[in-house]
Formats: structure tokens, sequence, C-alpha cells
């Protein structure tokens, strides 16, 4: 039986380019989106497809239903799906979109999953370092902005990260964390003169192909678990994300938010 990788996001960018490597390599792949379009991609690569909504809990839970048919015991499950808005918007369970996406998601999915898995990776951000996460506003996105939310976000969901390798440890599921790089893709595209220079700037970005190298190092990597790699550099997670008092106090907000509390 050849290995299963599912991968959230996956029909664009980082999370296309990395399903296309898995691929190459022989794994049967499922790929998770939002948009139907996406059964072309998943049709030329020959992988299965869950179409769902990873913005609101009707639509985490979904997918994790299609998957446990779908693919029952995946061998990888990448969360690549993310993004980065450029304005506020909530989402009919009343999350600031960006919240619900890049942190709720992956955590309900996991919990929804665990008694499946075997290895998790979570594509996140450097930028996370400069990430304020405030239990008390960013769930609703009460203290968005356009620039530091996403890096709010990916604090969030970063500093679970020890929490889960703990959770796992005893069941031998393992779980890492990694930054691709600064990679060109369509996120935290803009309108405006403000887009065009960041289209601008996209030009001298890394190809989406180079940040999935990274992500399939990682995801083959089953030697640790806990850990953060910045491309291919293991790395100890700064104090902003290393914060137990916080992660603690996120994982409880996440549990309730998504009732599995």
């Amino acid at each position: 039986m050849r290995p299963s990788v599912v991968i959230t996001g996956g029909n664009r960018g980082i999370g296309l380019a990395t399903a296309e490597e898995f691929a190459r390599l022989g794994h049967s792949v499922v790929l998770v989106a939002r948009n139907p379009a996406a059964a072309g991609e998943a049709a030329r690569l020959g992988a299965g497809l869950v179409t769902a909504d990873l913005s609101t809990l009707r639509g985490i839970r979904s997918a994790a239903g299609e998957l446990a048919a779908v693919c029952p015991r995946p061998d990888v499950l990448i969360h690549n799906a993310g993004i980065w808005p450029a304005a506020r918007r909530l989402t009919e369970d009343g999350f600031e979109e960006s919240f619900a996406v890049n942190h709720l998601a992956p955590f309900l999915l996991n919990h929804l999953l665990q008694d499946r898995l075997s290895r998790v990776v979570q594509v996140t951000a450097g930028l996370y370092v400069k990430g304020r996460a405030d239990p008390g506003r960013t769930p609703t996105g009460a203290d968005f902005s356009p620039v530091r939310t996403y890096a709010d976000t990916k604090l969030c969901n970063l500093a679970l990260l020890p929490l889960w390798a703990a959770r796992w440890r005893e069941r031998g599921v393992t779980i890492d964390a990694v930054h691709p790089g600064v990679i060109r893709t369509g996120l935290g595209d803009r309108g405006g003169p403000v887009g065009v220079l960041l289209k601008v700037a996209k030009l001298l970005w890394k190809a989406p192909a180079e940040g999935a190298t990274a992500v399939l190092g990682v995801a083959m990597d089953r030697a640790g678990t806990g850990r953060y790699f910045d491309v291919d550099r293991e790395l100890p997670l700064e104090p902003v994300a290393a914060d137990a008092v916080l992660a603690r106090r996120l994982w409880a907000q996440a549990a309730e938010l998504t009732g599995v509390a």
C-alpha cells in the first residue's frame, strides 16, 4: 500500500507544490481545498479531493468526516492552509477569518483525527516572532491589523506545538512545524498601490517548489517531535511562542471555541 499524505490548502502555492512532490515520490495524495475548481489539480495529480471551508467549524468538521472515509489513516497530515486578510472579516461562527483558518482549523482537525494520525506537519511563518496574541481580542479581530494579525494567528498556532507533542508522545504520533521561507505565492496579495509594490517585491522571492522542499524534508524526518524548523534548520522557539502559560491559555480557549473541551 502506498504511503498517504493529506495537505490542506493543497490546490495552490506551497500546498500544490508539496502535493506534486509527494505524488512524484509515489505517495497517495489527498488535497483539502475550499474551491471546487481544485478538482482539476487533483485529477492532474491523481489525487483525492475533499472540498471544505476551513474558516468555519461546520466546514472543519465536514472535512474531518470526509477524510475519515477517503483517507482513514494518513501517514502525514500537513496543515498548509492559511490566509493573510487585508481587512477584518468575521466567519459565521463570529471569529476573525484568519484566526479561524490559521489557528482553529489545525487545532480542531488534530482533535477530530488524532486517533488516525501518525505524523503531523504545521506550515507556519517566521513572522510569528512579531505576533502579540491577545486571547481576549484576537479571536474576534478586535485587535485586527492588516499586517500584524497574520503574525498573531500564526503565533497562536505555533505556541501549541509543544503541547501537541507532549499529548501525543506516548501514542507515537509526531508533530513538527516548519517556516518554508519567503515564498512567492498569492498569500497576502492586496489591491491598490500597496498591492502593486508587493507584486513587484515578490518577483525576488523564491518559487513555491523551494518552499515545498522544506515542507517535504520535515515531513519525511520522523526523528523527533515538537520541533520548529526555519526551512531546513531546527531552531528553538522564540520566547514569545515558548510561553507555557500563554500556550495553556490558548489551548483552553481553542478547546472551548471549537467545542472539544
